[in-house]
């Protein structure tokens, strides 16, 4: 046996075991990890407000409860209106649905169908369960928005974390730093810049696309005539932009639910109006607001949201494009660009446009 196969065979059996409690550890330790990931996306996006308010002379712990508490304010309103349009749509519905029960039943009758639906006229009516469901749904509609509140405590911990962060920023940032050499000391503060810089571009970008969407759509609406215009509108907006990839789809899906229980024309309307707005948002909004924000190929933000969700789900989905913006800005500035030859670029296209084979020549 060679002297040196014991010592191999050591040293691989105790690397194994040494991965395998660290894949415990982390499988464990994954819910932890999960809240440092969100906290350190929340700093990066609320700390250039706090350092706003820190240069108007507030102090930086005060301008950080500042900025939670306009969050958590704008965060309850929103889900207390969304909660009451929801509860009201629903009893309305439900109001109406023997209206529309006799009616279908009429028309089929008229057609040569005999059916009776009184069974499920039954369910509508006072005593019903529906009738039950909706008259509960609407009773708890004030409640709807301590729910959300109580939610919002319940992330109790994020808020901790994220609260530390930003109001011990620059202290955290000296604390790191003491410990690294003076050359990867700037390595460090320019990557830790460069996500606070992507994380708010982001935030900016999706709060001004929401900013125009929800006027757009509110405006819409009320032309329309759909019930509770201006907060469907809002839910638009924000969902839309806040909620990747599906976000699109959840926040249609509400208003135009919404409007095929008032009138099915009214729901052909709306959803006429999703798609056209979506298509002005994606060739018109959304390239120059995101050129001024933060700037990443369309496929490369695909590509980053899914691998985010497959790996964190749906928080691996909302942290992947400040993350591949992030990322991507830090290899930039070390990938050295030339120019490109564009009298050869442009002698290879045609070549290949007219079918040659063989390697392309030059032109002279």
């Amino acid at each position: 046996m060679p002297p040196w196969l014991p010592r191999a065979i050591v040293w691989f059996w105790g690397g194994f075991a040494l991965l395998w409690v660290l894949r415990g550890l982390i499988h464990s330790l994954r819910p932890l990890i999960v809240i440092v990931l969100i906290s350190l996306f929340l700093s990066f996006a609320i700390e250039p407000a706090v350092n706003r308010l820190e240069r108007g002379g507030i102090r930086r712990g005060i301008g950080t409860g500042m900025v939670f508490l306009a969050i958590l304010a704008a965060l309850g309103g929103f889900g207390y209106a969304m909660g009451r349009v929801l509860s009201d749509q629903v009893t309305q519905f439900v109001n109406d649905a023997p209206g529309y029960i006799d009616d279908s039943e009429s028309w089929l009758n008229d057609h040569g169908l005999d059916v009776n639906f009184n069974d499920l006229r039954d369910q509508f009516v006072q005593g019903g369960d529906a009738q039950k469901f909706a008259q509960n749904l609407a009773s708890r509609a004030v409640d709807i928005g301590t729910t959300i509140a109580n939610t919002i405590f319940q992330i109790f911990t994020i808020g901790l974390f994220t609260f530390y962060l930003v109001a011990e920023g620059p202290k955290l940032r000296r604390n790191v730093c003491s410990v690294l050499r003076p050359d990867r000391q700037r390595e460090v503060l320019r990557v830790w810049d460069l996500a606070i810089e992507k994380t708010g571009g982001y935030i900016a970008s999706r709060a001004v696309l929401g900013i125009i969407s929800g006027g757009a759509h509110s405006l819409a609406f009320i032309a329309i005539g759909l019930p509770s215009p201006l907060p469907l509108g809002i839910w638009v907006g924000f969902m839309s932009q806040f909620i990747p990839v599906v976000g699109t789809y959840l926040a249609g899906a509400l208003p135009l639910l919404i409007a095929l229980i008032d009138k099915p024309i009214t729901g052909l309307w709306t959803f006429i109006f999703l798609v056209i707005y979506q298509q002005i948002e994606n060739y018109i909004f959304l390239p120059r607001v995101t050129a001024h924000t933060m700037e990443i190929h369309v496929a490369s933000a695909f590509g980053s949201v899914i691998i985010g969700a497959a790996v964190l789900g749906a928080v691996g989905a909302l942290l992947a494009l400040p993350a591949a913006a992030t990322l991507q800005a830090f290899i930039s500035s070390y990938v050295h660009r030339h120019e490109v030859d564009e009298t050869a670029l442009a002698h290879v296209t045609s070549k290949r446009r007219r079918g040659s084979r063989g390697p392309p020549r030059l032109p002279p």
